[in-house]
């Protein structure tokens, strides 16, 4: 799975569970921008930092 349609998915889950970056980072201990970044698809996600 390349970086674009990762950053997609994780885009529509977070929208569908009504989530801001912001919100969405903090659950996962990362900043928002490292979020816009996952969905943008520039950069993986470090798998190490999610539960």
């Amino acid at each position: 799975m390349d970086c674009v349609c990762l950053g997609n998915r994780i885009k529509e889950r977070r929208l569908d569970n009504n989530l801001t970056q912001k919100q969405l980072g903090e659950l996962v201990h990362v900043s928002d921008k490292a979020v816009s970044k996952w969905e943008r698809g520039i950069c993986y996600p470090d798998i190490s930092l999610i539960e």
